[in-house]
């Protein structure tokens, strides 16, 4: 079966992206430091709003609108090539090594609902993976961006909101590419 891809002038993607063998390698500060580089590299040659983000020991997540001519695929492949590459180097490997879960999984946002939902998930997403127990603690995410612009009260995430229960945790959490279904 083949991977049906969606794209939407101007709209807004949801991305999930996994290490093969849901390695930890986010787990270091410097591998996170990597990859805000090359994707901060990766926007200027295809060019993207990044709306909101998530990184995790093993996968990410990230809400982005790509502009101009850019596509979300070509954001992906260009960020998983560079980060290969530049990992290689900065850990001393030669020769081929596979770094990423084949493909990603994308959703495009539907509509202002969608958004919330998909925006509160990533907020959370530290917290339902047990690495805190509120999403202001964690680090790498855009949540605290989010915060300052007045998007969530105060204690927000404290417990499961609603909102997030609305996803598919399975299919976004898996970071399997569509299939068409």
């Amino acid at each position: 079966m083949s991977i049906r891809r969606y794209y939407v002038p101007d709209a807004i993607v949801f991305i999930t992206q996994v290490v093969h063998g849901r390695q930890p390698i986010f787990q270091h500060e410097q591998h996170i430091a990597l990859l805000r580089s090359v994707l901060h590299h990766v926007k200027k040659h295809h060019p993207f709003h990044m709306i909101a983000y998530v990184f995790l020991p093993e996968h990410f997540h990230l809400l982005l609108r790509p502009l101009d001519d850019a596509t979300f695929s070509d954001v992906m492949q260009s960020l998983k090539r560079n980060f290969t590459l530049d990992y290689k180097t900065m850990i001393g490997i030669n020769g081929r090594m596979k770094f990423w879960q084949k493909g990603f999984w994308d959703h495009v946002i539907r509509d202002e609902d969608d958004f919330s939902n998909h925006l509160d998930y990533i907020h959370y997403n530290p917290v339902h993976h047990g690495l805190v127990t509120h999403p202001e603690d964690w680090p790498h995410s855009s949540y605290l961006e989010w915060k300052k612009r007045n998007a969530y009260p105060e204690r927000w995430g404290w417990s499961m909101p609603d909102s997030v229960n609305l996803i598919d945790w399975h299919s976004a959490e898996s970071g399997e590419p569509n299939r068409g279904e």
